[in-house]
């Protein structure tokens, strides 16, 4: 299962990574000035994520097919 964690950067600001099961980070987060903020954000991503929808803007113009 992946998970979240919580973390204080060089900067004294809390951040979060997203890790996959394997352990690689799969999303980083900005910086917080507080953890609850961080909280705060990865509440969002876990509430909106299966929402979401895909754009895949490497298309072009010229990919699309025209009918």
């Amino acid at each position: 299962m992946g998970k979240f964690e919580i973390f204080n950067g060089v900067d004294r600001l809390f951040y979060f990574h997203l890790k996959a099961e394997n352990g690689e980070i799969i999303a980083s987060s900005q910086g917080y000035t507080t953890k609850q903020s961080a909280e705060n954000g990865i509440a969002a991503i876990k509430r909106i994520a299966s929402q979401t929808v895909v754009f895949d803007l490497t298309l072009t113009e010229s990919s699309y097919s025209r009918s």
